[in-house]
Formats: C-alpha cells, sequence, structure tokens
C-alpha cells in the first residue's frame, strides 16, 4: 500500500502562483511515476503533469509554459509550481503514484482545493 499526502491548495487571484507537494510513504518501488491530476465541477478528470522517477516529464498543452512538475526521489515527494494562474485552473488537485510494473495499481491522494479568482 502507498499512501499520498497533498498539500499546498487555496485561493489566489488570477496572475498568481501555488506550490503543491505530496509526499508518498509505505511501500514504495523504487521505479514509479508521480503525477497531478485535476477535476472541474461536471468536468471529466484529466492529466496535468507527470513525472517518472528517471526523470521523464508530460504536460497538459494549457499549462505548458506555466506550470512545472519536478520531484524529491529521496522524500518520495512531488511538487507542481502552478505560476500565472487561471481561473480555468479551477479544481480540486489529485496527485497520482504508480509503480512501473505490469498491472500495477494506482493510488491516489485525497486531492486539494485550487481555486483562481478573476
Amino acid at each position: 500500500q502507498v499512501q499520498l499526502v497533498e498539500s499546498g491548495g487555496g485561493l489566489v487571484q488570477a496572475g498568481g502562483s501555488l506550490r503543491l507537494s505530496c509526499a508518498a510513504s509505505g511501500k514504495i518501488f523504487r521505479d514509479n511515476t508521480m503525477g497531478w491530476y485535476r477535476q472541474a465541477p461536471g468536468k471529466q478528470r484529466e492529466l496535468v503533469a507527470v513525472m517518472s522517477s528517471g526523470g521523464g516529464t508530460s504536460y497538459l498543452d494549457s499549462v505548458k509554459g506555466r506550470f512545472t512538475i519536478s520531484r524529491d526521489n529521496a522524500k518520495n515527494t512531488v511538487y507542481l509550481q502552478m505560476n500565472n494562474l487561471k481561473p480555468e485552473d479551477t479544481a480540486v488537485y489529485y496527485c497520482r503514484w504508480t509503480a512501473i510494473l505490469p498491472r500495477a495499481p494506482d493510488y491516489w491522494g485525497q486531492g486539494t482545493q485550487v481555486t483562481v479568482s478573476s
């Protein structure tokens, strides 16, 4: 089992910044992927950014150039630096962890609310 604890959400004005953190604990497999997803009311959950333990990254097109994902493998922690936030970034942000293994299960955090006012 893997437990994820997220922090860093909140209310910010458009153009502002927030930094999300997600710490993983438990049965951590060395080769893994950690990422951030978000879900706005009435919409499907979507991938925002993901980073493997090897350093590979992938971003949602609409956040490229504004959001940066990073991680500290020694602390099993992933971060999402969000700059130039827009009202359309408002959503609940979820952390996800999965081992890079066949049929590995996904683990999700409890979610943290990000609200961007115009």
